[in-house]
């Protein structure tokens, strides 16, 4: 017998105990540049391309993948918008998620999407909720076919993952944010760009410290006080790579 079964209410003081231990951690900023530390290690290895969804390489963090689908369950979105296509994992994990709530699309952009890329997706058996907008990102005319596909949609959730360079977001943020509705969110990845060590180099790349995500959200928020940080989902995480990259419109 464990010590559980022998010992009456042992079991809740044990969980109440581990949930405080957690949210100690969670708080501590020993803890966080530790998470910090490893991230950092864990980009040098390639760390998160190791993940797919239902096939398809996702090249994003466990605990984002996590965070992303605890929100489409929470706000249920009739429209997801993500810039940024890559292999297309994001994309048919978002549409499984649309398929267990019965409603919704997704809409990829990309500046390129490769053949086998849009083959692959197009031959999924999510591809009905998916659809795929090739055109840059901050081109006026890609835009205006993404607010074609929002128009008449109840709640619309926005992801960008393209571009990380600081004028590219914070165009994307001035075209895509004002898409989402109330209550829903624009999710903001690769804010820890400006989180990383001074000599960090990021070999043939145009983003780097002052130049990035990070500093682009913190620019829109300037603008924008309809949309605030829900730090929440990062202190839960902690290892993420969007932190300041929550962004809920009020």
């Amino acid at each position: 017998m464990s010590y559980f079964e022998t010992t009456p209410g042992a079991d809740q003081t044990y969980r109440a105990e581990k949930q405080h231990r957690i949210e100690a951690l969670a708080g501590d900023e020993a803890f966080r540049r530790l998470s910090n530390e490893w991230r950092v290690l864990a980009l040098d290895r390639k760390y998160m391309n190791n993940f797919s969804w239902w096939s398809r390489p996702v090249i994003q963090l466990p605990g984002d993948m996590v965070a992303m689908q605890e929100i489409v369950l929470t706000v249920k979105p009739d429209l997801i918008v993500e810039c940024g296509v890559a292999h297309g994992g994001a994309l048919v994990m978002y549409a499984s998620l649309l398929q267990l709530l019965g409603k919704g699309e997704v809409v990829g952009v990309d500046i390129e999407i490769r053949p086998h890329n849009r083959a692959a997706i197009e031959a999924h058996p999510m591809a009905g909720r998916i659809s795929l907008i090739e055109g840059s990102s901050i081109d006026l005319a890609t835009a205006a076919r993404v607010r074609e596909k929002a128009a008449g949609s109840s709640v619309v959730l926005v992801c960008l993952d393209s571009n990380h360079t600081h004028q590219h977001v914070l165009r994307e943020l001035e075209l895509y944010a004002p898409l989402v509705t109330s209550g829903s969110y624009c999710v903001v990845f690769d804010t820890f760009i400006e989180d990383m060590p001074d000599d960090f180099v990021w070999k043939d790349r145009p983003w780097g410290k002052g130049n990035n995500p990070k500093t682009a959200v913190h620019a829109f928020l300037r603008q924008r006080p309809e949309f605030e940080i829900d730090r929440s989902i990062e202190d839960r995480v902690v290892v993420t790579s969007a932190p300041d990259g929550f962004l809920r419109r009020k």
